[in-house]
């Protein structure tokens, strides 16, 4: 089938990030459009993001309000029983009136397949899952425990890949999730990484003042939450001031989250008050402004089975901006990363103090392996090379509607 010439409309949904700030999400839908797909979205409300139904770049955009933010079990239960309400009425409107022929469900929660399994059985719909977290590794990552609770996660997961039709993964370890835990066959799961945008990650000119009067930035982007590691971070920017006496150093560190005013006390109680700057969640241009000027740039995530299955967005926007990384050794840490990084010991802020003390020292060094981590975007990982892979995952979703699976194609691990 030519895309160009289909009709096939695509619902996608997501409920903890609104579009167009959920970078995979944006791109995916924007490549399905640009395929000749019309697409809808569900997604909740956010700063900026205020606007209940948006038509941005020909995509229709539907936002709920998030009335609870998810801080223990009983907040979980709270935010995705309300959440999932919100997008099974939406679901229901754009069914009524656009109407749709598939859905795509991001996670977190895995509960969107309790939508996506009533339009498929009741209504012919196809249910393509979008594997963004591994929730029963995020509950031990959260909670420290393997419960009954995250004996629920892994029934949630396990039913969540029965009801798709197609599953994407986004790299090789939550691959080996769906054909093992979710009993998926190999035809029907699609590698398709969360490759950054070029023409979004711009190298512009530092802004010398964010340094606040210091001759070294270290730039941090990301969630601030508890399995982010900052704490880790911020124990190493303590040692590299207060017991390697390196006053030349400023930390910036942007994001939002639930742990952002524990880690402003906590930068607090550690003497780094004048050290660090907690810019929130911020526009791109701000967030370029900061890592452009930065000399090197932090992955702080603890190292935990989550952690290690998953690949993070930030690292591979460290090196689409040509900036040198140290990170805890991680598994999909370091195949992103490669040789664009220096990997400190697991969960040891003192040696990850001495990495960044390393590299900051060390010019040369930090231009090879910018340049490195620049050039792997550009030729193996930018979101162009993704874009093929996430087709052919819809071409071979619509393919089984008539019960005939679409060959696929030999894709080069990258």
């Amino acid at each position: 089938m030519n895309a160009k010439t289909h009709s096939h409309r695509i619902l996608i949904i997501v409920e903890n990030l609104p579009s167009p700030f959920d970078r995979r999400v944006w791109q995916e839908a924007t490549t399905l459009r640009d395929a000749g797909y019309e697409v809808s979205i569900i997604c909740p409300t956010g700063r900026g993001y205020e606007e209940r139904y948006e038509l941005l770049d020909g995509i229709h955009i539907h936002r709920f309000k998030l009335y609870f933010e998810a801080e223990g079990a009983l907040g979980y239960a709270l935010e995705y029983g309300t959440a999932l309400l919100s997008m099974m009425y939406l679901s229901a409107k754009v069914f009524m009136t656009r109407g749709f022929d598939a859905i795509h469900a991001c996670n977190p929660p895995d509960l969107i397949f309790l939508i996506g399994g009533f339009f498929k059985y009741v209504f012919g719909k196809k249910f393509l899952f979008d594997h963004h977290d591994i929730n029963p590794e995020l509950y031990v990552a959260k909670f420290g425990r393997k419960d009954l609770f995250w004996k629920l996660m892994l029934l949630l997961e396990k039913l969540t890949f029965k009801v798709a039709d197609v599953s994407i993964a986004t790299n090789e370890s939550y691959r080996q999730i769906a054909l093992t835990r979710g009993g998926m066959s190999p035809d029907r799961v699609f590698v398709v990484r969360s490759g950054p945008s070029l023409k979004r990650l711009k190298i512009v000119p530092p802004n010398p003042q964010l340094k606040k009067g210091r001759k070294f930035l270290v730039g941090y982007v990301g969630v601030m939450g508890k399995q982010e590691g900052i704490e880790y971070l911020l124990d190493a920017a303590h040692h590299l001031v207060h017991v390697m006496g390196r006053d030349d150093i400023h930390f910036g560190l942007v994001g939002g989250g639930t742990s952002l005013h524990a880690l402003q006390e906590r930068a607090a109680e550690l003497g780094l008050g004048e050290y660090v700057t907690f810019t929130g969640r911020v526009p791109d241009a701000e967030m370029l402004e900061m890592l452009n000027t930065a000399d090197v740039c932090i992955n702080s995530d603890v190292v935990n089975e989550l952690n290690d299955k998953s690949t993070m967005n930030k690292v591979m926007e460290y090196m689409a901006l040509g900036k040198p990384i140290v990170q805890f050794e991680l598994t999909e840490g370091r195949f992103s990363a490669q040789e664009s990084s220096l990997y400190a010991a697991p969960n040891d802020a003192v040696d990850m103090a001495l990495k960044i003390a390393g590299l900051l020292d060390d010019e040369a060094l930090r231009h090879k392996m910018g340049a490195f981590g620049r050039h792997r975007v550009e030729h193996a990982l930018e979101w162009k090379f993704e874009a093929p892979k996430l087709l052919d995952a819809y071409a071979s979703l619509f393919a089984r509607v008539s019960g005939v699976a679409r060959p696929r194609r030999a894709l080069p691990r990258t």
